[in-house]
């Protein structure tokens, strides 16, 4: 028995997440990861200081990795920009490149609306070996216009009939069904744990009494400040600290950061982004000569093709210098792990199981410096994101050392 204690104890379950903020519902799933993974370790791969909706966080992202261990993770790392401002499929890569390294990781859990581990597997097969099927489909959709996300999910509905058509349309299995393809791709021996979501939906905006989803919990954050609807929804650690939020103003700063990035780059450089093709950059750029806010140019460009969310990452990409064939050659490169916090009880344990995975651990200021070739490219790309951040919210952050957090 206490053999099997000290394997458990050795073994991890991770979840890919951004907690923007964190919330009840965040600290359940880490409540049900713990219960239902066999697992002894609850590591958390989190979005730093900007996140795929294409916006800056939040609360920075010590402050949120904080907020994660007192909520029951034992470690968070942190998931570089580069993928966490990417498309689902990059998202998803980017973090099972480096999860895929770590030997204790034997799971991986994620909220979903229905599904079990299997369905996601199959629905990644069926997406990854693209059968002809598949492929006419596909293509019938776009030629129709509708975004790539809209036209597989029309593929893989035909590929699968009989499964439950939210597997394919619904945010958070979308984002399984590539977190699966990813698992797949690298041979990694992670199993997948879906979770069914409980409470709000993730694209549901209205704050509910006690679980309403990250974005209904901003949208009331910045529409009337700190209240005791708020309150219920997040525990109180993270309620003592959303005022830090309520800095309209950041968002004003990026939007004219990014609206100059698109009016100074050559069209060459815009077209470099991650997912701008097809001659977007010249409508984007056409736009920008019509329009005084990088916002406007998003609402004008949105169509059915072309969402807000990915107009918003190209935007986002440009501001920060990051660069589709960067992206591409950090995909496959080993990088590092970024310790943001640490469950202080389970310090040295946690650190020791994370320094087997044969990546650079960085703990505190200067271990960076041992990195070399596209890890260090990696980390200078995610350093300059941070120090754009901190210009944004006009006060000083530390985004150095790991916080040792005590619960």
């Amino acid at each position: 028995m206490k053999k099997n204690d000290k394997q458990n104890a050795q073994t991890a379950c991770a979840v890919i997440c951004e907690y923007n903020p964190f919330h009840n519902g965040h600290r359940r799933q880490l409540e049900e990861m713990r219960a239902l993974s066999g697992c002894g370790m609850l590591l958390c791969l989190m979005s730093g200081n900007f996140v795929q909706r294409g916006e800056a966080a939040v609360l920075d992202k010590h402050t949120r990795a904080a907020h994660a261990v007192l909520g029951g993770a034992d470690a968070v790392l942190e998931l570089p920009v580069p993928f966490a401002a990417g498309n689902a499929e990059t998202f998803a890569a980017g973090a099972m490149n480096i999860l895929s390294r770590i030997p204790a990781v034997k799971k991986l859990a994620f909220g979903c609306e229905c599904g079990k581990a299997e369905d996601f597997f199959a629905a990644a097969r069926l997406s990854l070996e693209e059968p002809p099927a598949f492929r006419d489909a596909l293509r019938r959709e776009l030629d129709a216009g509708q975004s790539f996300a809209k036209a597989r999910f029309a593929a893989l509905k035909a590929g699968m009939p009989l499964a439950d058509e939210r597997l394919f349309s619904a945010p958070n299995n979308m984002l399984g069904i590539e977190y699966a393809k990813a698992v797949l791709r690298t041979g990694a021996d992670i199993g997948l744990l879906p979770l069914r979501r409980t409470g709000a939906g993730e694209t549901d905006g209205k704050l509910h009494e006690n679980l309403s989803s990250a974005s209904a919990i901003r949208n009331a954050l910045y529409a009337g400040g700190m209240s005791e609807k708020i309150r219920k929804n997040v525990p109180e650690f993270v309620f003592e600290d959303l005022p830090l939020a309520l800095d309209k103003s950041r968002a004003e700063r990026l939007d004219a950061a990014e609206y100059y990035a698109l009016v100074s780059a050559p069209a060459e450089r815009v077209a470099g982004a991650p997912d701008c093709s097809e001659g977007l950059e010249h409508r984007l750029q056409n736009l920008a000569e019509e329009c005084f806010t990088a916002e406007e140019v998003v609402q004008r460009a949105t169509s059915r093709r072309y969402t807000a969310a990915r107009l918003r990452r190209i935007l986002l990409s440009l501001a920060l210098g990051i660069e589709e064939h960067d992206v591409r050659r950090f995909l496959r490169a080993p990088l590092y792990c970024n310790v943001l916090a640490v469950n202080a009880a389970k310090a040295d344990e946690t650190l020791g199981v994370l320094s087997r995975s044969g990546l650079p651990l960085l703990v505190r200021k200067g271990d960076e410096e041992a990195l070399t070739d596209d890890a260090k490219d990696c980390f200078a790309l995610n350093e300059r994101a941070d120090k754009i951040y901190r210009a944004l919210c006009r006060r000083p952050l530390n985004f150095y050392a790991a916080r040792l957090v005590r619960r």
